[in-house]
């Protein structure tokens, strides 16, 4: 987190004072800088990095909300604060269905908490801060530009995902602050979407994860690191449509699907013989197999040929180093 003072949102990205009915300045010192290191023998070290930078915001006493990539598979966590000072955290655990994680601070921060607002209450046009470590001059004044569903390569799924815009230059764990001065959202992605006309340049903007999906799971996540569900069968697949078709990308190495010889480049046409055209109707039909373990019958297209497998599916966390204990 060294460089975080060498770079600034420009400052007609910047938010006022004067454009809120709430104290900015108060809101923004809960967001903190977090930088987590990984071992290079990690699960996710190949594909997240050994070495991960991003935001968190204070909701508690030393409790502190991030994106859980930022943590995952962390041996040491360091969290930069608003007033200069650098204390060491905790990972106490993430949701791989919201995407949230939880790091306990090792220490008293003295710092004010941001209230959770309810994601609900935001709606496209709305104007909204999203807020990066460092204040002001690190985070950006924006607008919700969409609430719609959004599945990620990874296995991953929101139905309500937020967007906002103009995008944050480094937006993970990022506060999505709502006009009423309450975190309503955690920032998770950049993605970028066609502008409509011919001669229109494409824009970027932020995915959110909503904060309503955090409260029901928050007790569980601080106690016990995880959540108290049905854990949803995972197959280790990176993929990605293309012209309405189901690609892999990648194949997590000694996962599920590699077990199965599934390969890069392979096309899911169907799956237990339900045809799949999108991410959002392939994770539901696994999912809606039964949990985690559950045998996921797939039919895929590879050569010119088509052809049926059966991958045994499992819990991702089982892959996964757990957090370090202090």
């Amino acid at each position: 987190m060294a460089s975080l003072a060498e770079w600034k949102v420009p400052p007609t990205a910047q938010p006022r004072p004067e454009d809120y009915s709430y104290d900015l300045d108060r809101a923004l010192s809960s967001i903190v800088g977090l930088h987590s290191i990984v071992p290079s023998d990690a699960f996710t070290a190949d594909t997240l990095g050994i070495e991960r930078a991003g935001n968190g915001v204070l909701i508690g006493d030393g409790l502190v909300l991030t994106v859980g990539y930022l943590i995952t598979e962390a041996e040491s966590i360091w969290l930069h604060l608003s007033d200069g000072r650098v204390m060491e955290g905790h990972a106490l655990g993430a949701d791989q269905e919201t995407g949230f994680g939880l790091v306990q601070t090792l220490g008293r921060p003295g710092l004010p908490a941001l209230d959770l607002g309810s994601s609900r209450d935001v709606d496209i046009g709305d104007r909204i801060v999203v807020g990066g470590a460092g204040g002001r001059t690190h985070s950006v004044a924006g607008r919700i530009a969409a609430r719609q569903e959004f599945a990620g390569y990874w296995e991953y799924l929101l139905e309500q995902a937020i967007f906002t815009y103009p995008a944050h230059p480094h937006w993970g764990g990022t506060g999505l602050i709502s006009s009423r001065g309450n975190l309503v959202g955690l920032g998770s992605l950049q993605i970028e979407r066609a502008a409509d006309g011919e001669d229109s340049r494409s824009e970027h903007l932020n995915m959110m994860i909503p904060i309503d999906l955090l409260k029901p799971i928050l007790d569980d996540l601080t106690k016990f690191g995880r959540v108290n569900r049905p854990v949803r069968p995972w197959l280790g697949i990176f993929t990605t449509e293309i012209e309405d078709r189901l690609v892999a990308v990648g194949v997590a190495s000694k996962g599920p699907a590699a077990r199965a010889e599934i390969k890069t480049g392979d096309m899911i046409v169907a799956v237990a013989g339900r045809k799949v055209t999108t991410l959002a109707e392939l994770y539901r039909s696994i999912w809606a197999l039964g949990n985690a373990g559950v045998e996921v019958p797939l039919t895929l297209h590879r050569d010119g040929v088509t052809f049926d497998v059966r991958v045994n599916s499992s819990d991702r966390n089982k892959f996964l180093k757990g957090p370090r204990v202090h």
